[in-house]
């Protein structure tokens, strides 16, 4: 794809995808590779219709050099309903797991349900039929394999009284057990949704919640994931949390608002340096990963009509960041 600015690329925009595009999540594979999964529609909710009969779909692209060049998009999985925030991520035996969630219409509205595809090959071919992980939540983060056998996934849910951030867990990416609520019961958090979780150096697991009217909240389980404290203010306002350590310890927080910005954790999220912000779009939903010279690649995604899906790299420093032309 060209390149949109010194700092950005465009990697995917119209083309075999959907003239909007959003959503966007990067991994890395165990042959080098880096897949990019994001959502492919005609709008920020694409529900079928005469254009897209099965809805919103969604779509990735490979890199095999570090992010400078790009494959063109192609259909990861396209389910009847509207299929929407894809994240990736590949487990310690190589199974890629790409979790979402789907919309349909109801009488009432939408219905919504967390789901994820496998793939066995790297990615080059998916499960046709996604696999039910928890009926009227939706999801907006990866899997994270604590240890090997061990997946968690923050999941929430909205309407009514059933608004509140959960974490549900698996043994093998195929069975999910009962969503765990998170923030069902927090006076201080009334709203809480999209959660993603990290490893502390310590042991501990982190969970960070979005929230709308609120900052962002996090909890910590010291038992894998069981048992979590009450959510506690973060001290700072975010939509899509997504959570990387690098490998020099630091741990990146990404986040929607301020436009698409970044806060650096160096002592294990007891205090965040930022927001540093990457870039002015406000559709964002930024996700990052590090490249093989230490440097990140964050991808990210415009707002509005043909909206697009965008990469950045920077450096982090003791300072905040440094943004490299590509």
């Amino acid at each position: 794809m060209s390149t949109g600015s010194p700092y950005y690329q465009l990697i995917s925009r119209g083309e075999l995808a959907g003239s909007y595009q959003a959503f966007p999540d990067a991994c890395r594979l165990k042959n080098g590779d880096i897949v990019c999964v994001f959502y492919a529609g005609y709008g920020h909710v694409s529900l079928p219709n005469r254009e897209y009969p099965r809805g919103g779909r969604i779509c990735l692209v490979r890199s095999s050099d570090e992010g400078r060049t790009w494959s063109q998009p192609q259909v990861l999985y396209d389910g009847p309903d509207d299929d929407r925030d894809p994240h990736i991520a590949q487990l310690h035996d190589g199974t890629l797991i790409c979790s979402f969630f789907t919309y349909r219409a109801t009488a009432g509205g939408v219905e919504f349900d967390s789901k994820v595809v496998l793939s066995h090959d790297g990615g080059r071919t998916w499960s046709r039929r996604a696999l039910m992980v928890a009926k009227g939540y939706a999801v907006s983060a990866p899997v994270r394999e604590i240890a090997p056998g061990r997946c968690l996934l923050g999941v929430y849910t909205e309407g009514g009284e059933r608004y509140f951030a959960a974490v549900t867990s698996s043994s093998d990416g195929l069975r999910w057990s009962e969503p765990l609520p998170l923030s069902a019961n927090c006076p201080t958090l009334p709203d809480g949704s999209e959660t993603d979780i990290i490893r502390l150096k310590d042991g501990a697991l982190m969970a960070v919640i979005r929230s709308d009217r609120v900052n962002m909240h996090f909890c910590v389980s010291r038992d894998e994931g069981k048992t979590w404290t009450p959510p506690q203010d973060i001290g700072f306002a975010g939509h899509a949390p997504h959570l990387t350590r690098l490998s020099t310890g630091e741990i990146l927080l990404t986040h929607r608002v301020p436009n698409t910005a970044l806060h650096i954790s160096r002592d294990e999220g007891r205090s965040w340096e930022g927001p540093f912000v990457l870039d002015e779009v406000i559709g964002a939903y930024p996700s990052t990963m590090e490249l093989k010279d230490g440097s990140v690649l964050v991808v990210y995604y415009e707002e509005g009509e043909g909206s697009a899906i965008r990469a950045m790299r920077f450096r982090v420093h003791k300072n905040g960041i440094q943004k490299l032309r590509w």
